[in-house]
C-alpha cells in the first residue's frame, strides 16, 4: 500500500467503468433476479461494513422513496429481522468484511434469496450467493478499493432501478457510466492544477471534515475512510444541514477546514457560518441556482456534476485524491 499504487489506482477509474460500459447489454447481472423472486419482494434487507455499507444506504433510500421496505445494516448487526422467501438479502464486499458478511449470511441460506455483490467469483461470500454479481473493478494495488467503490454502487443504483426505485439523472445505465468516466476523466486531468491549492486550503493540525447532503453522505464517508487509512490522516463526515447544529460547534474552537460536496439547500448558511468562524472550504460541484458556493475557497465544477447519479458516482475521487497527495507528501518510515 503506497501513495503511488494509489495514485495508479484513481488514474484506471475511467477505463475500468468504461469496460464496465462496454459489458451491456451482452451482461446482464440481474437477469437471474425474477427467477429467485415470486412476487415483487416485501422487503429487502442490504448488508455490508465500512464505504459497502454507505453504498448500500443510497440503494436503500432510493427503494423506500418507492415505497419498498428496504434497510441497510452493518453485517455485524445483531439484529435478525424474519427471513423467508419475501425478504431480498443484498450482501456487499469491496474486498473486506467477509467473516462478517459470512456469518450473517448463515441466517438466510436456504431461507431468502440472497444477491451478492463481489470483487469476483473467489470471493469467499460467493458460494452464499443464489445470484452473484461481480464488480468488474479490477485488480487494485493501494487495496483501498476505491474502483471497487465505485462499481459497487453503480451496480446497486442498477439493482434498485429493476426492484422498482425511481431511475435518477439517466435510464441509459452504459450511458451513465460513460458520463462518469467522462466526469473523473476531467477531474484526473486536471489534478496537477487544483490537488496542491485544495489541498493547502484544507490542511489542517485537526484534521478535514467532509460535508455532505443527506442523499449523498456516502461521498463523505467514502472520503473519511480513503483518508484514514491511506494517509491516516483525522477525517470526518457531517450533514449539511445538521452541521450548523452539530459541527459549528468544533469550528468555533479549531482549525476548521472542510470539503464541501454542494447541492444541499443548507449550503450558503454552511458557507456563512463557517466564514464567520474563519474556517476554510473547497466546494465540489453544483449548489442550486447559483455558480459557486459564496465564500469558498476554490470551487471544483466537472461535466455532469448536475446529475445526481454522476454526482454519487464522481465526487468521492476528490478526496482520493487528496489522500494520494498527502499520502505521498507523509515521510517514509
Amino acid at each position: 500500500m503506497t501513495a503511488e499504487s494509489l495514485a495508479a489506482d484513481l488514474a484506471g477509474k475511467p477505463d475500468a467503468l468504461a469496460a464496465l460500459a462496454r459489458r451491456f447489454p451482452r451482461w446482464d447481472p440481474y437477469a437471474a433476479l425474477p427467477a429467485l423472486l415470486d412476487d415483487e419482494p416485501a422487503s429487502v434487507r442490504f448488508l455490508a461494513l465500512g464505504p459497502a455499507r454507505r453504498a448500500c444506504e443510497v440503494a436503500a433510500a432510493r427503494l423506500r422513496r418507492a415505497g419498498i421496505g428496504a434497510s441497510a445494516d452493518p453485517s455485524t448487526s445483531a439484529e435478525e429481522p424474519p427471513a423467508g422467501a419475501e425478504t431480498l438479502v443484498v450482501a456487499v464486499t469491496l474486498g473486506d468484511g467477509q467473516r462478517e458478511l459470512s456469518t450473517v449470511l448463515d441466517r438466510y441460506v436456504g431461507r431468502s434469496p440472497v444477491v451478492v455483490l463481489a470483487p469476483d467469483a473467489d470471493t469467499v461470500v460467493a458460494r452464499y450467493a443464489d445470484l452473484l454479481v461481480p464488480l468488474h473493478a479490477g485488480t487494485e494495488a493501494s487495496r483501498l478499493g476505491c474502483r471497487a467503490y465505485q462499481h459497487a454502487l453503480a451496480l446497486l443504483l442498477l439493482l434498485g432501478h429493476r426492484l422498482g426505485a425511481p431511475v435518477g439523472g439517466s435510464g441509459n445505465f452504459p450511458g451513465l457510466l460513460l458520463r462518469v468516466a467522462n466526469a473523473v476523466g476531467t477531474l484526473l486531468d486536471k489534478a496537477p492544477d487544483w490537488v496542491p491549492e485544495a489541498a493547502e486550503v484544507l490542511d489542517s493540525p485537526t484534521g478535514v471534515h467532509l460535508v455532505a447532503p443527506a442523499e449523498r453522505t456516502a461521498s463523505a464517508g467514502q472520503g473519511v475512510q480513503v483518508l484514514r487509512r491511506g494517509p491516516v490522516r483525522p477525517a470526518y463526515e457531517a450533514e449539511t444541514g445538521e452541521w450548523s447544529h452539530t459541527d459549528r460547534h468544533l469550528a468555533a474552537v479549531t482549525d476548521y477546514r472542510a470539503l464541501l460536496f454542494a447541492g444541499s439547500l443548507y449550503d450558503q448558511r454552511f458557507a456563512e457560518h463557517l466564514v464567520q468562524l474563519r474556517g476554510a472550504f473547497v466546494t465540489v460541484g453544483a449548489t442550486p441556482d447559483r455558480e459557486r458556493v459564496p465564500g469558498a475557497a476554490l470551487t471544483l465544477r466537472y461535466p455532469g456534476d448536475g446529475d445526481p447519479d454522476v454526482r454519487l458516482l464522481t465526487e468521492p475521487v476528490v478526496a482520493e485524491l487528496l489522500a494520494a497527495h498527502w499520502w505521498g507528501l507523509r515521510p517514509k518510515s
